[in-house]
């Protein structure tokens, strides 16, 4: 581990220091997840770099209310009406 600066409103002062090692584990997901969403790692880069398992990882997310499917239902519907079009 390195400790690194970053500057904060001073109202989360409070929460910027994680109190165990779980909330530390979430915070760093946290950190990360940005980057996942914008496709620059992957979750399973994102988990080697937390020393997790992706799958770990993944259910850490769903823990913290962050989805690891995003697709809507919608785009689910087209998708599943192009495999059966595909499939016939």
């Amino acid at each position: 581990m390195t400790a690194v600066s970053i500057k904060i409103p001073e109202t989360m002062t409070e929460y910027a220091e994680p109190k165990d090692e779980s909330m530390l584990l979430s915070r760093n997901a946290m950190i990360l997840y940005p980057y996942i969403q914008n496709e620059t790692i992957s979750f399973g880069k994102a988990a080697q770099i937390l020393g997790l398992h992706k799958m770990d990882l993944i259910t850490l997310y769903g823990r913290l209310g962050v989805p690891y499917f995003t697709q809507t239902a919608e785009e689910l519907e087209n998708d599943v009406n192009t495999l059966n079009s595909l499939m016939f």
